[in-house]
């Protein structure tokens, strides 16, 4: 076994004992899919979210974010199939786990651990640790590693898992890439679900999305009310969207739900102060209290 063997070795080891489902190395290279990227953002199906124009030519080259580096440690980790609710039967997103820290801190936390696998095993080595937060596309980054294949629905899909999980990304200066990784064919074979059982007709077609439609999108971070019509298409579902995912073959039965949040009532007498010492270091806080009263009003608005 070589020195590169054994360090690869010994960061698998370690990903699997931190609880990522899947590690990928591949070298920082032109992502897959770079030119649809540009081609989608010229067409203006992104919404509000401007900074998706940004980072250009970190995007196409992300060797940029970390000078010298040689290779990107892609990881996945899971979040649950069980769906977060409120007492009154009010849902949220999967991936939002809203009784636990943002993912962002939480998986720059595990990468962490694997960077000390790195120093300790490569010295001198010089690391970066991303959690979507940088210009990086980082589903097609994790395509490139061999780690899953893109499905209809644009999500990045694990075969034997499914599409419930985070990505996060080590860039470092070691060269643990040792060859060409052959991305993954696409499994999805006729299947339509998630293009036919999107509630807002984001997903265009296979493959195709218009962000500026999606719920996941206008629930948090379009900075507008939303309509009745939007509001009629949430399904009670006031924090993101998972239809597509739900639909999908790969990720099994829906999950249950877990009534463990406050009520909807309760969210919407909630004061900042209250709200921020609750769910100001999860997820919710990207939305914020006052679009997450917006979201639960136009639910109840649309029901009425």
């Amino acid at each position: 076994m070589t020195w590169v063997d054994m360090v690869r070795s010994l960061l698998t080891e370690r990903a699997r004992e931190l609880g990522f489902i899947s590690i990928g190395f591949v070298r920082p290279q032109r992502p897959p899919f770079f030119d649809q990227y540009m081609e989608r953002l010229s067409q203006k199906k992104h919404g509000d979210m401007s900074w998706l124009e940004r980072g250009r030519e970190i995007r196409e080259a992300p060797q940029r974010l970390l000078q010298g580096c040689k290779t990107i440690i892609c990881l996945a980790f899971p979040y649950s199939a069980e769906k977060p609710a409120t007492r009154d039967g009010f849902t949220l997103s999967r991936y939002s786990q809203p009784d636990l820290e943002d993912y962002h801190v939480r998986l720059k936390t595990l990468c962490g651990s694997l960077v000390d696998v790195l120093e300790e095993h490569w010295e001198g080595c010089k690391n970066r640790v991303c959690v979507d937060s940088v210009p990086l596309m980082e589903r097609s980054v994790a395509y490139a590693a061999g780690m899953g294949f893109f499905g209809k629905n644009n999500m990045l899909i694990i075969p034997g898992y499914g599409s419930y999980f985070y990505l996060a990304e080590i860039l470092t200066t070691a060269p643990l890439e040792t060859g060409e990784t052959r991305p993954m064919e696409s499994q999805c074979g006729d299947c339509r679900q998630c293009v036919a059982n999107c509630p807002t007709g984001a997903l265009r077609g296979p493959y195709t999305l218009d962000a500026s439609r999606c719920l996941s999108y206008l629930t948090i971070e379009y900075k507008g009310e939303l309509d009745h019509e939007s509001g009629t298409r949430m399904a009670k579902c006031f924090f993101g969207c998972d239809r597509c995912q739900e639909v999908c073959p790969f990720n099994g039965d829906e999950g249950a739900s877990r009534a463990f949040l406050p009520s909807t009532r309760e969210f919407l007498e909630m004061d900042e102060s209250v709200f921020e010492a609750e769910f100001g270091r999860t997820a919710l806080s990207r939305a914020g209290l006052r679009k997450i009263k917006s979201n639960i009003m136009a639910v109840t608005n649309a029901e009425r």
